[in-house]
């Protein structure tokens, strides 16, 4: 285990214990194991999302704050940038990755992203074409999505 992961990974949950983004949560799943986390984002007011309740499973590498996690919503979610598994199509976790952000900023961006998706690389094609072309018919499936994920809290 690489202790430079280990300190960061101690550094984000004091920095998310002590000042928490707005509507979002995240831990480590046991004390044994920093480099697996659940976290929860809160569908943003006056959106579609409104009222969800999304969690994911963040798992961090020993190569932590080097590469980025990997994020997973493990709650339904219908969004353009959002694969079937729940994984994340997200600049931030990917080719745009920087040390310099930390859970927070991940957590922020995925609550960024919810209401203002990247149809022009979808990771789910469906929805990117209904949020471009239908999207009172999008905002639809979304809200049953945030009224669902209420549901098993």
């Amino acid at each position: 285990m690489s202790s430079a992961a280990t300190l960061r990974l101690l550094s984000d949950l004091k920095s998310i214990k002590q000042e928490p983004p707005e509507g979002c949560s995240a831990s480590p799943v046991s004390e044994d194991n920093l480099f697996v986390w659940n976290a929860t984002v809160f569908g943003p007011d006056e959106t579609p999302w409104e009222g969800g309740v999304f969690s994911l499973r963040i798992i961090f590498s020993d190569s932590y704050p080097d590469k980025p996690p990997r994020v997973r919503f493990t709650s339904e979610v219908y969004h353009p940038n959002v694969y079937s598994d729940g994984t994340l199509c997200m600049d931030i976790i990917q080719d745009q990755w920087s040390p310099c952000h930390n859970i927070c900023t991940i957590l922020t961006s995925i609550q960024s992203l919810l209401c203002d998706p990247n149809p022009a690389s979808p990771a789910n094609p469906e929805a990117a074409q209904q949020y471009q072309n239908d999207r009172q018919s999008f905002n639809k499936k979304v809200r049953r999505c945030a009224q669902r994920s209420v549901e098993g809290f």
